[in-house]
């Protein structure tokens, strides 16, 4: 072989060496893709009441100050109303009027600022409280408005405005409205307001990547394994609740932007946060297990670490601790009528 032939060869190899060394390299850069690529439909239920996440969930377990005692208010039977967290207002009629009636002056929006109201009728024919509908007839009204929420307590303005749309209602069928005292209401909603944030907890644990970063794909598929759904908003999983209608158990949130690329599987994700509010799932559920087993399985899977939102690594000894303090407040949210998972407990802490 002559040498202008050998040099050729080596050139070759050489060049062929330095193309699989980059294409190796680029392989080991991209993000980690899910084994197979597996389209699932969007199944995370639509609840009926304002979502119980926060958008940077944070731990909040301090809930020991004592406050003064609500006043104690006479409860109307009512599925949707609780006079715990609602203000009500009586409308009586001098005679039943029909749900058609009723349809029709009801305020176009159910919110008074940034508390929900809503308006109830006694069925003539039932006995029960329920929604307006065509085709019944109602001997009597009732109105509430949420004292309280992650929004804060109802305050005057927000009150006014209530009364505001209720007075038009009751003007059209021809009630007449009993007001509650404006001071003793917005009184009683800082007292709740105070109790809901003293008591509030929401758990959020990072998972970082410890070495190549996830692609959207892979995410999913690994999420997938534990249970986890697509959710109706960009860059969230859930794990479903075994209660129908109920809001999940979990959420698994990470970049929505990386989740609406076109590729799901080049769009790079070096973290999510595995999220758990509290006071949406009841005790017997045990979501706080489930939500420290989900991190710690989706943690192995990914080949990732599980940090706080200072990027300080979550130790056993921190989940142990965690756990004791829920069991506290538990007790305390029992002891006000707002176990976790009811339907008060819901509606206050949303």
């Amino acid at each position: 072989m002559s040498l202008m032939a050998a040099l050729a060869i080596v050139g070759a190899l050489v060049l062929a060496a330095v193309i699989a060394h980059g294409a190796w390299s680029a392989r080991k850069a991209s993000p980690r893709r899910p084994d197979v690529q597996v389209d699932a439909p969007r199944v995370e239920p639509v609840l009926h009441h304002h979502p119980a996440a926060a958008d940077e969930p944070v731990i909040t377990l301090d809930g020991t100050a004592g406050l003064a005692e609500l006043k104690p208010v006479p409860r109307r039977s009512s599925a949707r109303l609780d006079p715990l967290i609602d203000a009500i207002a009586p409308i009586t009629l001098e005679a039943p009027v029909s749900g058609e009636l009723a349809l029709t002056h009801l305020p176009p929006s159910r919110r008074a600022g940034t508390k929900p109201f809503l308006i109830e009728g006694l069925n003539a024919e039932t006995g029960e409280w329920e929604l307006p509908a065509s085709g019944q007839r109602y001997g009597e009204f009732q109105a509430g408005v949420q004292m309280a929420n992650r929004s804060g307590a109802l305050n005057q303005i927000e009150f006014s405005e209530f009364v505001q749309k209720l007075q038009g209602f009751a003007d059209g069928v021809g009630g007449m409205v009993e007001v509650p005292d404006m001071f003793d209401v917005v009184g009683r909603a800082r007292e709740l307001d105070g109790f809901a944030s003293e008591h509030d907890a929401q758990l959020a644990v990072t998972l970082r990547a410890n070495g190549a970063a996830w692609s959207v794909g892979y995410v999913q598929q690994c999420a997938g394994r534990r249970g986890f759904v697509p959710g109706v908003l960009p860059g969230r999983l859930v794990l479903p609740s075994a209660e129908e209608g109920a809001p999940p158990l979990l959420v698994l949130g990470f970049d929505a932007q990386a989740a609406l690329a076109e590729d799901p599987n080049i769009a790079a994700v070096r973290q999510v946060t595995l999220s758990l509010d509290v006071l949406q799932t009841p005790e017997a559920a045990e979501p706080f297990p489930a939500w420290h087993e989900a991190a710690r399985n989706l943690a192995a899977d990914m080949d990732a670490a599980m940090v706080d939102d200072q990027g300080r690594p979550i130790t056993l000894h921190a989940f142990a601790a965690i756990g004791e303090d829920l069991k506290a407040l538990y007790r305390k949210l029992e002891e006000r009528d707002l176990a976790a998972g009811s339907t008060a407990a819901r509606r206050l802490f949303s």
